[in-house]
């Protein structure tokens, strides 16, 4: 059995708040029909999807 690493939680928890805060602002963005909002949030889960693709231990 091994040990769970410890910042692999962070990392975890920092790619879930990045993408569900992503989705969030996008929904604001789409009821709102302002665009700059729906843009922050597309960055938002791209930057998820970059930190989850690049750190991989």
């Amino acid at each position: 059995m091994t040990l769970p690493w410890y910042p692999d939680r962070g990392i975890r928890r920092t790619v879930l708040v990045l993408g569900s805060g992503g989705v969030a602002v996008i929904a604001t963005g789409a009821l709102l029909d302002a665009l700059w909002l729906l843009g922050i949030g597309v960055w938002g889960i791209i930057g998820a999807m970059v930190i989850e693709l690049v750190y991989r231990p």
